[in-house]
């Protein structure tokens, strides 16, 4: 028989009564184990947060369980609302919990790594295809506004790096790496949309069974709205081979769908601006065209706001000499070969400020011509905005790094164009990518915009060496026009040499 000393007799009895109470907490060393104490502690209705974090709260045990030393019942939420009693509850002071990330072993996982980063792969993938998606459902929705037309006015301006030898002499010996810009005579008249086709209509992912196709064509006399024709009966508008030629260069793929928005495609919306792109290899062997070197390629940057929309047209191209590689694997120079500065509007009328003013009560003969009954409420501000002076007040708002000096001044060039435009660009993409900062920076083409009351600047950064057509981002930067100066960046940015 256990014989006990009077002493532990009464420590037994004590321990029991304390079990009996609801109100008694045990008293234990942080070192003692849980095991031994949760079976004898009770906490009252009310509880307070648990000062220390290194050990865990204790819980009453389930006042439905015949002894109390149910360990697989759940804790109890001292934080539980009546209101959502099926909310799990998770303690995080449990030394033993752990995050489950899915890493674990399961019937999914089962611990086989590679299966563990394709399933990741596959979660990128879904991630990617939506913003393929979005990217490609803006750009339809929102640039070009589901289809409707869009006229404009477009100025043409050609390098002479094309012209031969003889042109090229006539430069400035202080600028003989710059190419001097010739501006055509005409200006184009242009009627552009936009709209989707469907190509497959039981794709699993919706997008990839449509695509958008581009149409920019020279307009006609029945282009123009009937108050705005000078005359009855005017004779069809007369183009040169040359113009159509030149609106016929496709900047986009020919059909674009949705993976074409990826980063290597050079394609991608941002707020009011966007940007696309377009290029033809040099050699013949890559998977999917995007990688260089290129013998042409085409981009454009552009702006919309208030009923307008600016944008500018860069046709780079090798030249003669460089054309033939013989199966080499030379990387030469892409050079600019024409600026195309497109002024449109979006309201069905061109953006000519002649078209709105009012044709006065017997006025005859040529002062006539040109004018029109039309009346456009917002006329004042594309004046402003597309005709306007030229140049974007103060310079370009944010001057992106570009590189070293020798590089801003031997491949880039800064101008100003009417409508208080300033645009920044590479003149000459070297694509061997054997300087630093062709590698390492890549390129940048600027927009700098102020169609009203906010300003815009839109840069496209690209990759440097034969992956110049890949987007590394399109940045947009908007502030109040009449504020810009206040807000300009001081990070270290300085106006690039003309």
């Amino acid at each position: 028989m256990l014989r006990l000393s009077p002493a532990a007799a009464a420590l037994l009895l004590a321990a029991v009564a304390a079990a009996a109470s609801p109100s008694a907490v045990a008293a234990f060393s942080p070192g003692a184990p849980r095991a031994a104490v949760s079976s004898i502690v009770r906490r009252p209705q009310t509880r307070t947060t648990p000062t220390s974090r290194r050990h865990p709260s204790v819980f009453a045990t389930d006042p439905t369980s015949e002894d109390g030393d149910d360990e697989d019942a759940p804790p109890e939420n001292p934080y539980a609302d009546p209101n959502y009693p099926d909310l799990e509850f998770v303690n995080y002071d449990d030394p033993e919990y752990a995050v489950d990330q899915g890493l674990g072993d399961s019937e999914i996982y089962d611990n086989d790594d590679s299966k563990t980063l394709a399933e990741i792969e596959a979660m990128r993938e879904e991630r990617r295809r939506k913003n393929d998606e979005f990217q490609f459902e803006t750009y339809h929705a929102n640039v070009l506004r589901g289809g409707e037309r869009s006229l404009g006015e477009w100025t043409v301006f050609q390098t002479d790096t094309f012209m031969g030898p003889e042109i090229i002499q006539g430069r400035n010996p202080e600028a003989a790496d710059v190419p001097r810009l010739l501006k055509w005579d005409k200006v184009l008249k242009v009627v552009s949309r936009g709209s989707k086709i469907v190509t497959d209509p039981d794709a699993a992912w919706r997008v990839d069974g449509e695509r958008i196709v581009h149409e920019e064509r020279l307009a006609t006399v029945d282009d123009f709205p009937t108050l705005m024709l000078k005359d009855e009966g005017e004779d069809d508008l007369e183009w040169e081979e040359e113009d159509v030629g030149h609106v016929e260069n496709a900047f986009w793929p020919n059909e674009m769908g949705s993976l074409d928005f990826r980063g290597p495609g050079g394609n991608m919306c941002v707020g009011k601006a966007y940007t696309i792109c377009d290029a033809r290899p040099l050699r013949d062997g890559g998977e999917d065209g995007h990688e260089g070197p290129f013998s042409e390629m085409r981009t454009e940057v552009g702006v919309q706001e208030n009923g307008m929309r600016f944008r500018v047209k860069l046709d780079y191209a090798l030249l003669d000499e460089d054309s033939d590689t013989d199966g080499s694997d030379a990387a030469p120079p892409l050079h600019l070969r024409t600026l195309t500065v497109c002024r449109e509007t979006l309201d069905g009328y061109w953006p000519d400020p002649s078209d709105n003013e009012d044709t006065k009560e017997g006025e005859e003969g040529p002062e006539k011509e040109g004018k029109s009954e039309v009346r456009r409420r917002n006329q004042q501000d594309i004046t402003a905005a597309l005709f306007g002076p030229p140049g974007a007040s103060g310079g370009l708002y944010d001057p992106p790094p570009v590189g070293s000096e020798e590089r801003a001044v031997g491949n880039y060039m800064l101008l100003d164009f009417e409508g208080g435009a300033t645009v920044l660009l590479p003149h000459r993409f070297d694509q061997d990518a054997e300087d630093e900062d062709d590698r390492l920076g890549g390129w940048v083409t600027s927009l700098d915009w102020a169609p009203g009351k906010i300003r815009y600047q839109v840069d496209r950064k690209v990759m440097g060496g034969t992956k110049l057509k890949g987007l590394r981002a399109l940045e947009l930067s908007e502030v109040q026009s009449a504020d810009a100066d206040k807000w300009r960046p001081k990070d270290g940015g300085a106006d690039m040499r003309q």
